[in-house]
């Protein structure tokens, strides 16, 4: 027999909240929505894969570096013969990749030369609150903030992009956001595949108008739009690196790939087919204890994944194709690498990368229940936790500086969550615990009517913060919630 989405969420212990005025969880919640490009489409790998500039700091001293990320508006060739008008870092889509070292203070100083506010949000950093990028610490046009990163945690891949309340989703798909590579002393000494061979790949999803511009129907739709897409915005040209399904030549050698959801909605399961092998090193919170081999990758919005392919597994002059196994046609394209050429390589994968800290559940002080549903938001509908839209004075969980916790978490529908200032460890899916040794993750995919109990532990800084959905269409309609860490 197969179980209704209402017993599931019986199951789950969300029937009591069923109830709640305004609560929909069953029927008439939306799921993402496909936005049609009425632009003409390049033919895919035709365009070469761009590699996001690298920032220079324009001033260091004995312990930190000085970066400057200008926020402007700009014109950039995305569809071939076409010009986009973006708002990027530096003017650029993805912005300027930023590599620090872990343990050296990193200070970026954000100035804002749009038209409207921004905030800037260091996905995955350990960060004080006061730079973390709380959505309501606006930089006004014309302004500029300094962001401070002590960058006291492990090597990872980590990326920054705007987070202002309630206009993340438009102004991320208008293009703020890029790469912040964290490098350490451990992951240093591994022989993994590093320069030319160590590729960061931004994934992200957008449409567009026949005018080149990429345009958003949330906000620019009329009325009833915002409601109709309120389950997630989806282009329908994949883009890597800011170019529509594009080509790299590779050596016949490893690459490490620096795989990263930057989608509003979209999930993929990125893989070889058919065949291809995946060596996952990384996770969302830096290297893996051991390496996995895989078929396929899963990151939902947000997610990352630092992953090895060996293509000395084919010969020169093969294609090999990143795909993604959840869609069909073009939208399951991804990119395409081809073997150009024999050349040497002294890298390996170690059988162990690093040395990951198990969390004990039995030294929690507490656990808490998160809950991501559907409810009515001002007259229409909006997203949830715990029945309550987002408030910026209201504060609905205080964990003590030091303490252990586990929280719970539970969905409607698909929600990738994420956790800001902590890394977490997943202890169970679906009541399930998962196979192999801890990983640190700083984002989580729920599925549909699914529960996952997370485990972190709260060092470093007292202040606010906030947890919430990574579906940006979803976080700018309340999905989020203030905690405090004291």
């Amino acid at each position: 027999m197969t179980m209704t989405r209402r017993q599931a969420l019986r199951l789950l212990g969300l029937g009591a909240t069923l109830s709640v005025a305004g609560c929909s969880l069953i029927g008439s919640t939306p799921p993402p929505r496909l936005l049609a490009s009425s632009a003409p489409l390049p033919t895919p790998y035709t365009v070469p894969l761009p590699i996001p500039a690298l920032a220079k700091p324009y001033r260091s001293d004995a312990s930190a570096d000085y970066y400057e990320l200008v926020q402007r508006a700009a014109e950039v060739e995305i569809l071939p013969g076409l010009r986009t008008p973006i708002w990027g870092y530096g003017g650029q889509f993805p912005g300027p990749t930023i590599r620090a070292r872990a343990g050296r203070r990193t200070v970026v100083r954000v100035a804002n030369g749009l038209g409207a506010p921004t905030v800037t949000h260091l996905h995955g950093g350990h960060t004080p609150p006061e730079s973390d990028g709380y959505p309501t610490d606006l930089v006004q046009p014309g302004a500029r903030r300094d962001y401070v990163f002590p960058l006291e945690q492990r090597a990872a891949t980590l990326w920054y992009h705007d987070h202002r309340m309630d206009y993340t989703g438009p102004q991320v798909w208008r293009g703020l956001a890029g790469f912040f590579l964290v490098g350490d002393e451990e992951e240093s000494a591994l022989p993994l595949p590093s320069g030319e061979r160590d590729v960061p790949l931004m994934i992200c999803d957008r449409s567009f108008a026949a005018d080149g511009t990429m345009p958003y129907p949330a906000r620019d739709g009329g009325p009833g739009a915002r409601e109709a897409f309120m389950g997630g915005v989806l282009g329908d040209v994949i883009l890597v690196n800011g170019a529509p399904w594009p080509r790299l030549g590779v050596d016949r050698a490893r690459y490490r790939l620096r795989l990263l959801n930057g989608s509003n909605a979209r999930t993929y399961e990125l893989a070889l087919p058919p065949g291809g092998t995946l060596t996952q090193i990384g996770s969302d919170g830096g290297l893996l204890a051991a390496p996995r081999t895989l078929e396929r990758v899963r990151l939902a919005p947000g997610e990352r994944a630092d992953v090895v392919v060996d293509f000395a597994a084919y010969r020169v002059g093969d294609h090999v194709e990143l795909r993604n196994l959840l869609e069909e046609g073009a939208q399951a394209r991804v990119m395409r690498f081809t073997v150009e050429r024999d050349a040497r390589d002294d890298s390996a994968i170690p059988k162990t990368l690093s040395r990951v800290e198990p969390l004990d559940p039995a030294k929690a002080t507490v656990t808490r229940d998160f809950q991501f549903t559907s409810g009515d938001l001002h007259g229409h509908t909006g997203w949830m936790i715990n029945g309550k839209p987002f408030d910026a004075r209201r504060v609905d969980a205080k964990p003590r500086l030091g303490d252990i916790e586990i929280w719970r978490l539970t969905s409607d529908v698909a929600h990738p969550v994420h956790l800001h200032l902590a890394g977490f460890q997943v202890l169970s899916v679906g009541g399930e615990r998962p196979s192999g040794p801890p990983e640190w993750k700083d984002t989580v995919e729920l599925r549909e009517a699914q529960t996952v109990e997370i485990i972190t532990r709260f060092t470093g800084y007292r202040g606010r913060y906030v947890l919430h959905c990574h579906n940006l269409e979803h976080e700018d309609m309340a999905m989020m919630s203030t905690f405090e860490v004291v």
